[in-house]
């Protein structure tokens, strides 16, 4: 073991305890993180250019290089490449599957449920995989008629526990590599995390199923949404073609199968009309479908039979969304005096006029039993429209209908499923079996979710977390700054001094403490960034393997779980699960120091079998 370095430095100090006071700065929680991070950068710079080092000054465009660093890219990509996934719908047709099999085998569907969220999470960055499931979750807990508080965490800690085990599993993995490699040019393989990982996920796993379920509150879940969730019936209208999903289907028992938890009214033919009960009818081309139904079960409708969505977004090709338009329905009221008042939609041209399709109609006064389009409007009239969001942001302005923005609901976009489920597979085909570098594969795939029409260029530009972006690239300074001057390496001498005479099992244990209290207040991806030059020094004074000492600061900083703020995920479901903050330190903190002791025993276990 080599002998610390001199300390007499007066900037390495200035240095850390420059690193300090962000820390403090980042969990005071006083100013958006955006600006901290700036001002971090904008100091570090300020402070090597009016004092510079004798030996070795950081110049600014290595203090800034972690902007562009590979692996900030790389987690850029891959968030655009899962809004793509979120925004076309790729995962819908599993999940509703789930939510449909819920009613035939509610226990094995919720734990299928969490292996696909773990498996899924396991190669895509996971605030989109909370954001789809949450609504699932949502419903699900109402159909067991229990607190969405006992489905929440546990589905955010899934995604936390299947980041640990590959590489693009989480952000913070491609942090520790690229420091890794930085330090000692030593690559992390894709499938590196995945033997420990596995085992810490399966200890994590075992927890959330039979004693995390005692921890969490029982909290009154909240009213029926404002969104449609009232049991309003609306008048909706189907046109069956050829390749549509009803047609050549028959009614059993008077009812369409393909129409759950819908009254078909009437079904128009021409110039007849059938009323129920249908008896030896079969529906044909150019049928009229008239069916009552909540916005909820129509919603639920175009989400599972995208065939019927499609026909939507085809007809009258020259109003229809661009791909990648942000798809959306929405509720708007025939205001008092307006000229739609007595005019029938067919009349209005709606379509043309506003680029929305009328889904439905409701009045409470009357039950209307007639084609949608034969409907004469009057006030107070409850419109469900379906469009872009272009074209509801246009009827703000229309006086003749009150838009309840707050109704808006938004629906993924369909045509592009297909390209966005293949462009997926093939970013961790090309990662898993390293044909490309990651960054590569992450880029390619990407631009193809723009290429495609997955994305639009505006959503693609939300995708990318401002926060994350300048979070990330001041951590990078700092971590320049640290080793510059030396503080990365003096800190890691006082921990090999303390815990070296033990072993290095003892001492990545210290180490994976340490990272693991302050993962939960400081962001991940900065503890990652700051700790792992400290731990491949660690293990350079030891003489151990730097590999060993990496996965360690990997997965203790993805132990995020003792707070909401540890991790972006806790946050996502503090809402729909009406959690506390005390909710998660009393769930969380067994947790990780479960999965501490899990690890400690893990290294153990190998430094046992395979020696140092």
């Amino acid at each position: 073991m080599t002998e610390p370095l001199s300390v007499e430095m007066w900037q390495m100090w200035v240095v850390l305890a420059g690193v300090v006071l962000a820390i403090v700065f980042y969990c005071w929680d006083r100013f958006p993180i955006e600006v901290v991070s700036a001002s971090v950068v904008a100091v570090i710079m300020v402070f090597f250019h009016a004092f510079p080092l004798q030996t070795g000054n950081p110049t600014a465009g290595e203090l800034l290089s972690g902007f562009a660093n590979p692996a900030l890219i790389t987690i850029l990509a891959l968030l655009i490449v899962g809004h793509g996934i979120f925004q076309t719908g790729a995962m819908d047709g599993p999940t509703r599957w789930m939510l449909t099999s819920y009613e035939q085998h509610p226990r094995t569907t919720l734990l299928a449920m969490f292996a696909f969220v773990f498996a899924v999470s396991a190669f895509i960055n996971n605030t989109p995989v909370v954001v789809m499931f949450v609504p699932v979750l949502a419903a699900i807990a109402k159909r067991m008629e229990q607190s969405p508080s006992k489905l929440m965490i546990p589905l955010s800690y899934v995604c936390i526990l299947a980041g640990m085990t590959t590489l693009i599993g989480s952000s913070t993995n491609l942090l520790v590599a690229d420091s890794l490699f930085t330090a000692t040019g030593n690559d992390l393989g894709f499938f590196a995390p995945t033997g420990p990982g596995l085992f810490l996920a399966a200890v994590g796993l075992l927890y959330i199923l039979f004693v995390l379920p005692k921890l969490l509150p029982e909290r009154a879940s909240m009213e029926e949404t404002l969104r449609g969730g009232d049991g309003r019936q609306y008048i909706a209208q189907l046109e069956v073609t050829t390749d549509h999903p009803l047609y050549g289907k028959s009614p059993v028992a008077g009812m369409f199968t393909d129409l759950p938890d819908m009254t078909v009214r009437m079904i128009q033919r021409g110039e007849h009309a059938f009323l129920p009960p249908f008896s030896n009818l079969t529906l044909q081309d150019g049928d009229l479908v008239i069916i009552a139904s909540t916005r909820q079960k129509l919603q639920e409708l175009f989400s599972a039979n995208r065939n019927l969505m499609k026909g939507l977004l085809e007809a009258s090709d020259s109003d229809a969304p661009a791909p990648g338009d942000r798809l959306a329905i929405t509720e708007a009221v025939v205001s008092p005096g307006s000229r739609l008042i007595g005019r029938t939609i067919e009349q209005i041209g709606f379509r043309h006029a506003t680029g929305c399709v009328v889904l439905g109609v409701q009045r409470r006064s009357r039950m209307i039993r007639s084609r949608m389009g034969e409907i004469r409007l009057e006030a107070g009239d409850t419109l469900l429209l379906f469009g872009s969001s272009g074209a509801m942001r246009s009827l703000r302005a229309d006086r003749d209908l009150l838009l309840l923005e707050w109704s808006t609901t938004s629906i993924a976009d369909p045509r592009r499923t297909a390209a966005a489920r293949i462009i997926f597979g093939g970013v961790v085909l090309l990662a898993a079996t390293g044909l490309t570098p990651i960054v590569l594969a992450s880029m390619l795939g990407a631009v193809g979710m723009i290429a495609t029409g997955c994305l639009n260029t505006r959503q693609a530009a939300r995708a990318v977390d401002m926060r994350i972006y300048l979070l990330i690239g001041s951590a990078f300074a700092l971590g320049t700054a640290l080793e510059s001057t030396g503080g990365a390496d003096l800190l890691a001498s006082v921990v090999v001094g303390a815990f070296a005479p033990f072993g290095p099992v003892v001492l990545m244990s210290a180490l994976f403490l340490l990272i693991a209290a302050l993962t939960n207040v400081l962001s991940n991806s900065a503890t990652a960034i700051l700790f792992t030059p400290i731990a491949v020094g660690a293990a350079d004074q030891l003489g151990a393997d730097p590999t060993m000492f990496a996965l360690t600061v990997l997965f203790a900083a993805n132990t995020c779980f003792a707070t909401p703020i540890g991790y972006q995920t806790n946050l996502l479901v503090m809402g729909p699960g009406h959690y506390r903050f005390g909710d998660y330190l009393r769930a969380g903190t067994p947790l990780a120091v479960l999965i501490w002791i899990a690890y400690t025993g893990y290294l153990t276990l190998h430094y046992a079998v395979f020696g140092g």
